[in-house]
């Protein structure tokens, strides 16, 4: 799931580096590629309520991904949508796979925000509000050197207000072509780019109503 997806599940709470820790697997990872984060697997190193509240955070987005990418929601609804831009991803180096499994992700994020089943202002609230040194911190005990690198990228990330562009659907094929962009060189012509949003938007608009079901099912598996 993307960044407000994953906000969803913790909208309601007024811990901001908890709310954090549930975003900054993707923070991470869009701030460099290279960097492979596993602070579950030594949470002995963490010490105080700052650096425990992000760690419970990273363990819930751990979860909601794992029942996400399990659930028959996500296979049947990738698969629909690989059908359907296969044939023009035809003379792409992009995978119709990756582009279908990121294209969901995407549609889930902006049907929460068009259906105001959340607010992007509370998450980037939340993340302006977490301790800069408590996040050093936990970065530096992951082997994060270059905290400066990550803040920058934070701080940009924070201030382009970037996710409130998915409220429109032609958004997001723009959307996904940057992200392919930091995998392949030129990996969407303009006309693929116009297909795409055709295709995409159709789905996007049919899969209205009928996606709160996932976020429900997550809910009940990660809230015992």
């Amino acid at each position: 799931m993307n960044f407000l997806s994953h906000f969803y599940f913790d909208r309601h709470s007024d811990d901001p580096h908890l709310v954090l820790g549930t975003v900054l697997p993707d923070l991470v990872k869009n701030a460099r590629k290279d960097w492979n984060m596993h602070p579950e697997k030594k949470a002995e190193l963490f010490t105080s309520d700052i650096e425990n509240s992000i760690l419970h955070g990273w363990k819930r987005h751990l979860a909601v991904d794992r029942h996400f990418h399990n659930s028959t929601f996500f296979f049947e609804h990738t698969s629909a949508i690989r059908a359907r831009i296969a044939p023009h991803l035809k003379d792409s180096i992009v995978r119709p796979s990756f582009l279908a499994h990121i294209s969901l992700e995407l549609m889930l994020d902006s049907s929460l925000l068009t259906e105001n089943h959340i607010v992007a202002e509370d998450l980037y609230k939340h993340l302006r509000q977490s301790d800069r040194l408590g996040m050093s911190k936990f970065l530096e005990l992951n082997n994060i050197d270059d905290t400066d690198h990550f803040f920058k990228f934070f701080d940009k990330f924070i201030q382009s207000n970037y996710l409130n562009s998915y409220r429109q659907s032609h958004n997001l094929v723009y959307a996904l072509n940057r992200i392919c962009m930091r995998i392949w060189k030129d990996p969407l012509t303009e006309n693929q780019m116009y297909d795409l949003s055709k295709t995409l938007s159709e789905y996007h608009e049919a899969l209205q109503g009928n996606y709160i079901e996932i976020f429900d099912e997550i809910s009940v598996a990660i809230n015992p």
